[in-house]
């Protein structure tokens, strides 16, 4: 079975959340988002998750003022934390499921 991947292309991207492409290329330099595909900012092509960050990084930078590298910092530490929730709600189910074959 495919998957099917949405793929958001560099223009729609600017469209969408109302930026240009030299913030584009300077939030991926960051690495607050990261294309999935393409080798050249023409051909990028990006995933909701990154649409996601993008957005988050564009409201940290306008609303609390700090440079891009100190939103890379933020955006990394918050990905970070979403993963270890992620797997702290795994580990939650798997032990309910462990006491209730225990019981």
């Amino acid at each position: 079975m495919s998957e099917t991947i949405l793929k958001i292309s560099v223009d729609e991207l600017c469209e969408n959340i109302e930026i240009d492409h030299d913030l584009v290329i300077e939030v991926v330099e960051y690495g607050i988002a990261e294309p999935i595909e393409g080798q050249s900012l023409a051909e990028w092509k990006f995933d909701p998750t990154s649409v996601h960050w993008l957005k988050k990084a564009i409201r940290l930078n306008k609303q609390l003022e700090i440079d891009w590298i100190a939103v890379a910092m933020v955006i990394d530490l918050l990905k970070q934390r979403e993963a270890l929730e992620y797997k702290n709600q795994n580990l939650q189910r798997q032990l309910a499921r462990f006491w209730e074959s225990e019981t």
